[in-house]
């Protein structure tokens, strides 16, 4: 691929044209590589560790030392400074960026739509902020045993700034995309979200819900949608002096609530 198509690969279009999405800096390429040797060790079928040898790492020459001491079979390509900085977008470019491929369907670290054993999913409706999402993913990397569904008209989660802010965790978390809020029914049975009147979360029962449903930053979750569900509400206990959270925020005490 051509530099100048690499450096399109900021802008989502290009991203879905071009099936790649671009990684930057040291620590997310270590975490890169430590996703993809473990799925590689998952996988029996050699066909498909396609995903491995796909891997395009693009350095200064500040880095070919560093690179070659990784245990990987990424393609490494030795680009000048002046290049990297057109690739980069960020004001000081550490001197490494990956291109990596999308995955071929909506389901990111994980084939099966089904949730495994005592794995918790977490859905976000319309979320649109990528600091948000990044540390979203951060969170539940970091707990583990979460899956995250992303609905239609969501932040894209291979934006370069979702992935900074994940600081890894996006290639460690199973990710659904484009799962309408509608189709959840057929997957789920009960559900939870929170509202100002809702019960507490540190009551036993949250604990007891298959899915976890959080709105967009704005508008929260369409109440009206929740007519067909089995769901209940709950809050987050708070002092009252304001009336909402920070999504993020909100999202990481429920996660850390429901790992303790």
């Amino acid at each position: 691929m051509k530099l100048d198509d690499v450096k399109k690969l900021h802008q989502k279009k290009y991203r879905a044209q071009l099936g790649y999405y671009l990684v930057e800096g040291e620590h997310l390429v270590l975490e890169l590589q430590k996703a993809e040797l473990r799925r590689a060790k998952l996988q029996a079928n050699v066909k498909n560790q396609g995903h491995l040898n796909d891997v395009t790492l693009y350095v200064t020459e500040e880095y070919q030392d560093w690179t070659s001491q990784l245990n990987t079979q990424f393609t490494i390509v030795t680009i000048n400074k002046k290049q990297m900085a057109q690739l980069s977008d960020t004001k000081t470019p550490q001197g490494i960026i990956a291109r990596v491929p999308l995955p071929s369907s909506n389901q990111i670290n994980g084939e099966k739509a089904i949730p495994e054993q005592h794995q918790r999913c977490i859905y976000l409706h319309e979320v649109q902020d990528p600091g948000n999402l990044g540390t979203i993913l951060r969170s539940l990397a970091w707990f583990g045993n979460f899956r995250l569904l992303l609905s239609p008209n969501s932040v894209d989660p291979f934006n370069s700034k979702v992935v900074r802010a994940s600081m890894g965790a996006i290639f460690h978390v199973p990710v659904e995309l484009e799962v309408e809020l509608s189709n959840l029914a057929t997957r789920f049975k009960k559900f939870a979200y929170l509202d100002l009147q809702g019960s507490s979360i540190n009551t036993q029962g949250f604990a007891n819900y298959d899915c976890y449903l959080f709105g967009n930053e704005a508008r929260g979750v369409p109440l009206e949608s929740l007519s067909a569900f089995d769901a209940n509400a709950f809050t987050i206990p708070g002092s009252g002096s304001i009336d909402s959270l920070n999504l993020a925020s909100a999202v990481n005490i429920c996660v850390y609530q429901l790992s303790v």
